[in-house]
């Protein structure tokens, strides 16, 4: 933030800060964005899961996770949807209508839009890419199933 010394130096900006740091924490999801976290429960449990530490550094793909060297590339809407922030850091959850029983977690994607989304929009860019495809089970939690080749083929190149 630019100016925020000038801000501390004066205790009615400094009561201002406090202020919105503290709605912040009582309403914020990820900054920048309008959208609430999006938990999925799996129904597989694995030793390993993205999110996880190990050696001070954090997993990002476990089994089940495609991953895909994107060297930068664009991943794009396969459908319109919606992409929410997982619970899971630098992970998104991807829904769409056309595909009611399953949801994707994509992972490792920098600056992302976030939101409604219309199919061949920029969903976010990225160094890799770790997709994972989840479909609804039952009980309500999800199961890892092995993704579609033709839904990567539509995240991964503008139709």
């Amino acid at each position: 933030m630019r100016g925020i010394g000038s801000v501390f130096n004066r205790p009615v900006g400094v009561l201002v800060m406090l202020s919105v740091l503290a709605g912040c924490i009582a309403g914020c999801s990820r900054p920048g964005s309008e959208e609430p976290i999006r938990t999925v429960t799996i129904q597989q449990s694995w030793e390993l899961q993205p999110g996880d530490e190990v050696g001070g550094y954090t997993i990002t793909g476990s089994l089940g996770d495609v991953s895909i060297a994107l060297n930068g590339g664009t991943v794009y809407a396969p459908f319109d949807g919606r992409v929410q922030p997982n619970d899971i850091p630098n992970c998104l959850i991807y829904s769409s209508p056309e595909v009611p029983a399953y949801v994707f977690r994509l992972c490792g994607l920098e600056s992302p839009q976030l939101g409604p989304v219309r199919q061949g929009a920029v969903i976010g860019k990225g160094k890799y890419l770790q997709f994972a495809a989840l479909r609804r089970q039952p009980d309500g939690t999800w199961a890892m199933v092995e993704p579609s080749g033709d839904i990567l083929q539509r995240a991964l190149q503008r139709p």
